[in-house]
């Protein structure tokens, strides 16, 4: 019983004495390493938690060499940001290529496949941004911390319906009826259609095959929008760090 209260008191002893500590060396490392999360940093981050989380749970490791880890471990984030700020090769190798997803309001099957996105992934990130209608979108792209940063297209940021004084009477939505070849009947049905109105929708655009299809989203006055799964002569502007 004495020993398991020991145990204890040293936990509680080591969690007061670490999180400060930890606390100071998040504030050493920068404003950068908590709002952005690169690959390197993201490694440092879960290095830190694993050694403080180890430090924590067991007694019978010495608690100076996992401070002097944690200092260690702040140090060396430190030099490799300013090195990464010095030398554009060695951030390259650090932190991941921005990667375009969309262009021109087609999304790009082989990039997302290369980013491991789905396009579950990339509508739920496009609403966060309040674009519900990949229409809109000029160029989307995954940063290298993850996130998705739009630019929309010069017809939909330049001047607004509100702008000109234009009421719209529906708002600026689509729906999908085609993911990866699969047909969303019941997206067809709620808007009065079906399936032979949608396949000859396709075979005007010369598209026989359904697998064709990686995306297809419709809006509310039947305007098909079409991602295939091999998109041609779309120019994809050379965006790098």
């Amino acid at each position: 019983m004495l020993e398991t209260i020991k145990e204890l008191l040293i936990i509680l002893g080591r969690i007061v004495t670490i999180l400060p500590l930890l606390l100071f060396v998040t504030i050493f490392m920068g404003k950068r390493a908590i709002g952005e999360l690169p690959i390197f940093d993201f490694l440092i981050i879960v290095t830190l938690g694993a050694v403080v989380g180890a430090d924590i749970a067991d007694p019978n490791i010495h608690h100076l060499p996992t401070a002097f880890a944690i200092i260690a471990i702040a140090i060396l984030q430190k030099i490799v940001a300013k090195w990464k700020i010095s030398n554009r090769k060695i951030g390259k190798l650090l932190t991941f290529e921005p990667t375009i997803v969309i262009q021109n309001g087609k999304l790009l099957h082989k990039n997302m496949k290369q980013m491991r996105y789905s396009i579950d992934n990339i509508l739920q990130m496009l609403r966060e941004k309040s674009v519900f209608d990949l229409n809109e979108v000029e160029t989307a792209i995954i940063e290298a911390n993850g996130s998705l940063s739009v630019l929309k297209k010069a017809s939909n940021h330049s001047v607004t319906a509100q702008d000109l004084g234009i009421v719209k009477t529906t708002s600026s939505i689509t729906f999908p009826v085609i993911v990866e070849g699969n047909i969303y009947t019941n997206v067809l049905y709620s808007l009065k259609l079906d399936e032979s109105w949608l396949m000859e929708q396709l075979a005007s655009r010369n598209i026989d095959n359904l697998d064709d299809v990686f995306y297809a989203s419709i809006n509310y006055q039947h305007e098909l929008q079409i991602s295939l799964m091999e998109e041609q002569g779309t120019e994809v502007p050379p965006i790098r760090h």
